[in-house]
Parts: C-alpha cells; structure tokens; sequence
C-alpha cells in the first residue's frame, strides 16, 4: 500500500507556503471546540455542537441512513448498449476500516453537515483507477481558489492542503454540495443557518436548565384562619408533595386553599420554538417536517404514506444520488457509471 504523505512530504519547511495558508485559512464553524454555555450563541454554533440538537442529528441520521442502505449497481454504456457489470473494487472494499456502508455513512454525513465530502486516494489499481479513498475530516482540509482565474490556487487551478500537507488535485476527490460561482468549496449548512441551530440549542438549553433548577412549584398550599409552625409545614407539604407525585386526589379539611400553578405562556414557548426549529431544519435539507419532530403543514393532511415516502425520496435523497453517483462515476473507466437502486426504499 502506498503512503501518500511520504512520497509528497510536508510542505511545511522552505518558503512555508502552506503553513502559511493554513494559518490564514478561514476558521471554519468546526475549528473550535466551543464550551456548552456557548453553543446557543450563533458566532458559536460548531457541528459537534449543532449535532446536540435532535433534529439536525436526525435529519442526517436520516439521509446518510437511507443512501447508505441503498444497493449500488455498476454499469457499462457502448453505444446505445449498456450491460451490467459486476462491482468493482472501489464498491467492494473502499477503505481501510468497515464496509461500504461505513464508507457511504462518512461521506453523507460530511456532505450533510460541512456540504463537503472530500477524499483521498490512498490505492490505485495498474490502470491509475482508484480502488481505495479514506473520507478526511472537512475541517482539517483547505483549499485555495480565490486567486485570479487561470493563476494557481483559483477555480480552476486549486491547491489543497490537508493538516498542512499539500495534496495534488489529482489525489483528492472532492464532492461539494452548494457552491457559489468561482468557488470550489461548498457552503456548510451548519454554518449558513447558524442562527436557526442556535435558536433550537436555545430552547432545548433553556428546557434543561428549567428542569435542571427544579423548574418552579406546582402549587401552593395555605390555611387561611391558622397559624402553622415549621414541623407542622413540613409535615403537610411532605403529604402534599406524596399526593401529587401519586397522582391521588388531595383531601383537605375547610381551612386550606389548594391553588395550582400554571406555566407561563413565554415558559411554554419553548414547545412551540422547537417544533418551529425542527420543521426549518426540515426544510434546510428538504426532509418531511414530521420524520424529524416538526409539524407538517394542512396541504399534506391527506397525503398517503407512500406519496410522503415518494417526495422523501425526491425532494430529500435524489439530489444527493445525483451528485455521488455523478463524482463517483467519474473514477471510473470510460463509459462505466454506477446508479443508486432507489426503488429498494
């Protein structure tokens, strides 16, 4: 097996080139390990942080789930003739560690959270096909494509560093999700509604401390014409506390008032704000509101299961198939591909 870093070196010595740009690289959302008090400030919002809030962790558990499942078939075009092949060694092995599953999972969920998937070549067959790429951690990799077109280092001359090693392009398969004109890195969803995660990480921070804290009582309990000592309180509101948590009816002589206490409409808007939090999030990656906790609007009342799971696939999973089997493709031989067997869903 070839070793990609020892035949490249680290670029780090002489004029510093790299070091240099990856000194002044822009800090991306997850180059900081943030604190937990942090995490609800938008300028905060990292992926592992963003990960805390169940409906951004659900929805990628939901599509790099179902894209990972899916069969991949591999097929031969000639002409107008096309054949299906067996699947090659890319498909069968293509990493070091776990399956084709495992390798599928890293992508998505690079793709989902950073809207960058970018791989390394590690093994080629005698063809100079690659047989093996390692998924690299978005935030350890950067790339210059600002410059001038035509010049090194722009759009279509980029230059990848990977932890401040040099990478040449053609070792480094990369599949951007959203990208702007004249730029080859893709926009973080993560990092484009920072305020959105930071507001659900809000509420959900709020709900925790809330609890946390004891939250506030469920009532109060007074006798209107006597005045009790301290052990008699305690004795009473220790039988009340029981009732309550027993869920039994409360028997009280003439001289007590029971009034419960009601939570406040701004204390209970934390329900609502998550629920709101969830559907934008559903609506970030085109997923039905209600697979991941948010509410799913009148004109889908009557919509069949079948016809929910049909615009999932759709709207949601289709986009992503197009662009793996598209960048996937294109390490092949000539007039190979490989298609995402979607009907298995």
């Amino acid at each position: 097996m070839r070793n990609p870093f020892r035949r490249w070196g680290w670029t780090r010595g002489g004029d510093g080139a790299a070091s240099r740009a990856a000194e002044q690289r822009d800090i991306g959302p997850g180059d900081v390990s943030w604190p937990v008090d942090d995490l609800a400030s938008p300028a905060a919002v990292s992926e592992s942080g963003a990960l805390r809030l169940t409906p951004v962790f659900a929805a990628g558990r939901l599509l790099a789930s179902s894209v990972a499942s899916l069969p991949i078939k591999q097929y031969r075009r000639v002409g107008e003739t096309t054949s299906r092949l067996s699947l090659g060694s890319l498909f069968q092995k293509p990493s070091a560690q776990g399956t084709i599953d495992d390798w599928l999972w890293r992508a998505m969920t690079s793709l989902v959270y950073r809207g960058n998937a970018v791989g390394l070549v590690m093994e080629r067959d005698w063809l100079e096909f690659p047989t093996r790429i390692e998924w690299l951690n978005p935030a350890d990799v950067y790339v210059q494509d600002g410059m001038p077109m035509g010049q090194r280092g722009s759009f279509t001359d980029p230059v990848w560093w990977y932890c401040g090693i040099e990478i040449p392009s053609y070792d480094i398969v990369h599949i951007p999700w959203m990208t702007m004109p004249g730029r080859v890195w893709g926009l973080s969803p993560i990092a484009a509604y920072a305020v959105t995660v930071s507001t659900g990480l809000a509420a959900q921070k709020f709900v925790d401390d809330y609890f946390r804290s004891g939250g506030q009582p469920p009532g109060h309990f007074r006798n209107t014409t006597q005045t009790l000592t301290e052990k008699d309180a305690r004795t009473i509101k220790r039988r009340l506390v029981t009732s309550i948590r027993s869920h039994e009816p409360i028997v009280y002589g003439k001289d007590w008032e029971y009034q419960p206490i009601t939570v406040s409409v701004q204390e209970a808007q934390f329900c609502e704000t998550q629920r709101l939090s969830a559907t934008q999030v559903a609506a970030i990656y085109g997923i039905p509101p209600e697979k991941i906790g948010g509410e799913t609007g009148g004109s889908y009342t009557y919509s069949s299961p079948e016809q929910r799971q049909i615009e999932f696939i759709q709207d949601a999973l289709l986009p992503y198939l197009v662009k793996l089997e598209n960048h996937l493709s294109a390490l092949l031989p000539r007039g190979q591909f490989i298609k995402f067997n979607a009907d298995a869903l």
